[in-house]
């Protein structure tokens, strides 16, 4: 077994130039007040690697600035490694218009939280997609009244003593087995 270098791992790789040859997820994930600038950045990383429609940023999370002139939170740069540019994303202050709105194209909403209804994530079929995947904050998670919009709510099962993960890596497990579940024959 030989790593592969840089250069071959490149060679297989789309650039911005072909980003609209790719089939993306039909699956738009809103972030209502993530607190971390290093989450933000993991999850537009994570975005481009399972290749979203769009991300959402709402409340206080914090956004890239939108190109090089531009006033923007660095740091999440610095954990994206460039994902900013081949994710689509839009700020909009009340998560609550942006889930109107996804709910008016017919897409269903769905919180990554535990509730009293919540399903593991696994369980997800092509059947619910297209999708919304809302992440909360990563210490009061999703809000109730953004829940009380949703079409139901996944969890991811926990086996330690800990009731939760990081929120990027909850959402890395979650959108790779949506993307799994997308490209199922």
């Amino acid at each position: 077994m030989r790593k592969l270098t840089h250069d071959e791992i490149s060679l297989n790789r789309n650039t911005l130039e072909t980003l609209h040859t790719i089939n993306k997820l039909p699956v738009t994930v809103i972030l209502n007040s993530i607190r971390s600038s290093y989450n933000v950045g993991s999850i537009f990383r994570t975005s481009d690697g399972a290749m979203i429609e769009k991300l959402i940023l709402c409340g206080y999370t914090p956004h890239p600035p939108k190109d090089d002139a531009m006033k923007g939170n660095k740091d999440i740069l610095k954990t994206a490694l460039g994902s900013t540019k081949s994710v689509s994303w839009e700020y909009v202050k009340n998560p609550i218009d942006a889930i109107n709105k996804l709910k008016t194209q017919g897409i269903k909403i769905c919180a990554l939280e535990l509730t009293e209804n919540s399903k593991p994530y696994y369980e997800l079929t092509k059947d619910d997609l297209p999708l919304c995947l809302i992440i909360g904050n990563e210490i009061t998670g999703v809000s109730q009244e953004v829940l009380d919009l949703c079409d139901y709510s996944i969890e991811i099962p926990q086996y330690g003593i800990k009731q939760s993960l990081n929120v990027a890596v909850a959402y890395g497990i979650a959108l790779f087995e949506l993307r799994k579940i997308f490209d199922a024959k």
